[in-house]
């Protein structure tokens, strides 16, 4: 069975197994896996167990908002559930059609990194089933090194069988939304520290724009709305399913300099004035491509891959307008391009991606020239101390990865520790060489 994530590059023939009958010492080596919605080789192996037979919700404590539930259910769940009871999750990626497991094997981040930090950080403890079979409780406080280890670790240390995450208070499901333009790369980064107070910040940058123009951008602020700024619509209402569907693969060609190029024009002079102002649902705001099923196949059958790095905010300006000068001298401008302000990151000891600094997330549609040129990107962003997040990557080498992640050895520590010498395995792993063999 050919199988791929999200970004549908590489794909691997092997077979998925559900968690509830799986025998972990079965095969010589698996790794678990949640909705696949990572980009690129985290969770693909000869043999995956799917975690999404093991989604129900456990117990839910309504004075402090913690939920205990199984790994397998994913924020569409949680969001369908609890919304309608005044709930939300506390950090969540972009899009909602990914398991708690994956969310807290990615350490994922949100909008809010900059005032709310990642999933981990919400995370009160985990059910953990180990490479022995083994399920063993970890908490900030209980195998504190396992936990922290586990976050960000790619499935890695073991199956996360349950968690107790807490969930922050809403009063609608509604989101006040500004948005502003700016009109190149200092005034979007300044804008960015003007607004480093709100709740929710990201921007969309265009990656062809060059010039006094250069890295012109919309940014695009967030609060939960409260109940006296909706009036009469409905207070809580939760959102599912899809509008649209891509139904099959671009063509090559379809996404090319002009097309793309156009496309970030249009979008970019869509916001008439400078400063604009409405209400909005947590879906278009949170998750706008999730009204699109299978968008990932408007870049072709080859697939994408998304370059997503973090600089640290001292380089912000010098490393990103070189950034988007690279993409723009390769005419290799990107479809989808979104920066985000991120805050610190308490517990880097081991493979999480978020550290201070400024995120840019890139799509690629997979082409001859893009590795190489993204090899050289590597380099680039390693040399202003930032890093490349694996949860996106399918193609970065070994050397660029140990010297992006310092605390690889604390984390090849802990899979020693936990008897894991290849067990728990992924082609990401592999490609890697995380396991140090």
């Amino acid at each position: 069975m050919h199988i791929t994530n999200w970004g549908k590059y590489p794909t691997v023939n092997g077979r998925l197994h559900p968690l509830r009958n799986f025998a972990l010492d079965a095969y010589p080596s698996w790794i678990p896996r949640g909705m696949g919605r990572s980009y690129g080789d985290a969770s693909l192996a000869e043999h995956m167990v799917n975690t999404l037979s093991c989604n129900r919700f456990l117990a839910f404590d309504e004075e402090n908002g913690i939920l205990h539930c199984e790994a397998g259910v994913t924020y569409e769940e949680i969001l369908r559930f609890f919304i309608p009871k005044g709930w939300f999750p506390p950090v969540t990626p972009g899009t909602k059609f990914v398991s708690i497991g994956g969310a807290l094997a990615a350490d994922v981040h949100g909008k809010n990194h900059h005032v709310s930090g990642s999933i981990s950080q919400y995370t009160l403890g985990i059910e953990l089933q180990i490479p022995s079979g083994e399920v063993i409780l970890c908490t900030p406080e209980e195998n504190e090194d396992i936990f922290w280890a586990t976050m960000g670790g790619m499935g890695l240390t073991g199956i996360i069988r349950t968690a107790w995450i807490t969930l922050i208070p809403i009063e609608s499901s509604l989101i006040r939304m500004t948005t502003v333009r700016a009109r190149n790369l200092e005034e979007i980064l300044k804008l960015f520290e003007q607004h480093q107070n709100r709740t929710y910040s990201v921007a969309w940058i265009d990656c062809f724009s060059r010039g006094k123009k250069e890295g012109r951008s919309l940014l695009m602020l967030g609060e939960h709305a409260t109940r006296k700024e909706i009036k009469k619509k409905k207070e809580l209402a939760a959102k599912h399913g899809t509008k649209y569907r891509v139904p099959f693969n671009f063509p090559n060609f379809a996404l090319n300099p002009l097309s793309i190029k156009a496309f970030n024009s249009l979008y970019y002079h869509k916001q008439i004035h400078e400063v604009s102002s409405n209400l909005v649902g947590y879906d278009s705001f949170f998750y706008p491509l999730d009204s699109i099923n299978d968008w990932n196949r408007i870049y072709g059958k080859k697939g994408f891959v998304q370059y997503q790095c973090v600089i640290p905010k001292e380089n912000g300006v010098k490393g990103l307008r070189e950034i988007l000068r690279r993409i723009s001298t390769v005419k290799m401008g990107s479809f989808l391009a979104v920066l985000k302000l991120m805050g610190p990151n308490p517990h880097q000891s081991y493979l999480s991606f978020p550290m201070e600094g400024y995120t840019l997330a890139l799509d690629f549609p997979v082409k001859k020239r893009l590795f190489p040129f993204l090899h050289l990107l590597d380099k680039f962003v390693t040399g202003l101390g930032g890093r490349v997040y694996l949860a996106k990557d399918a193609r970065m080498n070994p050397d660029a990865f140990e010297e992006m992640y310092p605390g690889l050895d604390n984390f090849r520590y802990v899979l020693q520790k936990l008897g894991n010498e290849g067990q728990v395995n992924s082609l990401l792993a592999d490609r890697l060489n995380i396991f140090g063999t």
